[in-house]
């Protein structure tokens, strides 16, 4: 391993932190859109959607609806974690496109340091993203019913989601040739929450469609993340969980700096 990796990582890493402080609307919009959707389905479908799910209502939140908010907010989370790979995949395409990855590449510092430095920042710009989402949650009625300890494993699983979403992103934004391919190839993994037990149980879809929904990565992810902050059962979701997002998160970086290695020399870009 390069002596200079972690120095070097550190740096970029700074570098991503200016670039969230200069533009904040970022974050905010990583975290708007799980927030409307959140919103949405609480309050337009969370009556009807959360009549099978049972569970006695806070006061001012009909049991239905309660029932359906702590059903939810696991899967808006990774909407949220989604979204923010999103944004890693236009950081990294905008770098590219202003000829600022070419200058790297002339410079003596690791190569993996680079990538490492908007991974690192795309974590920590989710976590504040998906803190927005729970802020919001508790006040429309989220109450969990877990203690410290879970809510901390918790906190984990979505920094090694978005760890493995982040790496992912990185990829397809070295891979895009151009900053709006950029925003639209990782636009899938958004629809993934959806066809997996986010909104929905997976057992209620029909066919193929359920057991995709049942064998998806962001369906363990899902159960895992309610099981910590709702008290539900978690079976062996978790270690399936940890397993996709360690799998997919070495793949995701491995290709990213497989396509960064590949990248022409251009000195004076």
């Amino acid at each position: 391993m390069n002596a200079n990796a972690i120095p070097d990582a550190v740096t970029m890493f700074r570098r991503s932190l200016r670039r969230m402080r200069r533009y904040p609307s970022l974050t905010l919009f990583i975290a708007g859109i799980p927030v409307v959707l959140m919103l949405l389905f609480v309050y337009v479908f969370g009556s009807t959607l959360g009549a099978g799910l049972g569970g006695a209502g806070s006061a001012g939140v009909s049991g239905d609806r309660a029932a359906y908010i702590a059903y939810v907010v696991p899967g808006i989370l990774l909407i949220a974690v989604a979204g923010a790979g999103q944004g890693t995949a236009i950081s990294i395409a905008m770098d590219m496109t202003a000829g600022i990855i070419a200058r790297f590449r002339t410079m003596a510092i690791a190569r993996s340091s680079v990538l490492a430095g908007h991974l690192l920042g795309a974590v920590l710009q989710t976590l504040l993203a998906t803190a927005i989402v729970v802020a919001v949650a508790l006040l429309i009625g989220f109450r969990p019913t877990t203690g410290p300890l879970a809510w901390l494993a918790a906190l984990g699983l979505l920094a090694l989601a978005a760890t493995a979403v982040s790496a992912l992103s990185a990829g397809l934004g070295l891979a895009a040739n151009s900053v709006e391919t950029a925003s639209n190839t990782p636009m899938f993994l958004t629809l993934l929450p959806f066809l997996g037990s986010g909104f929905v149980p997976a057992s209620s879809m029909p066919g193929p469609l359920g057991w995709f929904a049942e064998h998806q990565p962001f369906t363990p992810i899902t159960e895992t993340l309610r099981g910590l902050l709702v008290g539900t059962p978690i079976g062996d979701s978790a270690l399936i969980a940890v397993l996709w997002c360690v799998g997919i998160a070495l793949l995701g970086f491995a290709w990213a700096l497989r396509l960064y290695e590949r990248l022409p020399e251009r000195p004076g870009a």
